[in-house]
């Protein structure tokens, strides 16, 4: 399933009520560039706020709104708070499994290394040992 979210925010400028919101497909985010961009520079891109002027400095200073958590995201959406580095962190994780998965099987026999805890979480420090030791 998909990973996205809904943010906003609402604050006041020159008057006038301003209340930017959109839907972020999590999963697009991650894959290009490995975390999430920050939300206030995301808003203004989608909603047409320049991010040189008074209004975005303005917006910077509202609070960031999340609602309508999908996929796994929705694990890390708690009373309106959303745990970003939770998040970007299971993301990772999820898929490092995905790959460690055809590994479990063919070697295994193992079909879903999510029901095994321990082999999963052995073939995880496996995948992160060889990560630094390339480092």
């Amino acid at each position: 399933m998909k990973n996205s979210i809904d943010i906003s925010t609402a604050f006041s400028f020159k008057g006038e009520v301003h209340t930017p919101s959109a839907t972020l497909d999590l999963d697009s985010h991650m894959e290009s560039s490995g975390s999430l961009p920050p939300f206030h520079a995301l808003l203004a891109s989608t909603n047409d706020i320049d991010t040189y002027s008074y209004l975005y400095e303005v917006m910077e200073m509202a609070a960031v709104q999340y609602s309508n958590a999908k996929g796994m995201a929705a694990e890390f959406l708690k009373d309106g708070a959303f745990d970003q580095a939770g998040f970007e962190t299971a993301w990772r994780e999820n898929k490092i499994t995905q790959l460690l998965q055809p590994i479990a099987r063919d070697y295994l026999g193992i079909d879903d290394i999510d029901n095994h805890t321990d082999l999963r979480a052995a073939l995880l420090q496996a995948y992160k040992l060889g990560r630094e030791a390339q480092s």
